[in-house]
């Protein structure tokens, strides 16, 4: 994934930070509890694409 689009993303709910998991391919949102999918390097930055979080992911 770009890393200058890694710099201007953030959380389309809180406008927050996200933290990008390569192995995982998700970008997560800590504050909203939120993984969004990185699907072919794209990210889907819908909350109805993204998974809650467990707690032991926060």
């Amino acid at each position: 994934m770009d890393a200058r689009l890694l710099d201007i993303l953030v959380c389309p709910i809180c406008k927050g930070e996200l933290i990008y998991k390569k192995a995982e391919q998700e970008l997560l949102c800590k504050p909203c509890r939120l993984a969004y999918p990185v699907r072919d390097d794209i990210p889907v930055m819908l909350e109805e694409e993204a998974r809650p979080l467990k707690e032991d992911e926060c």
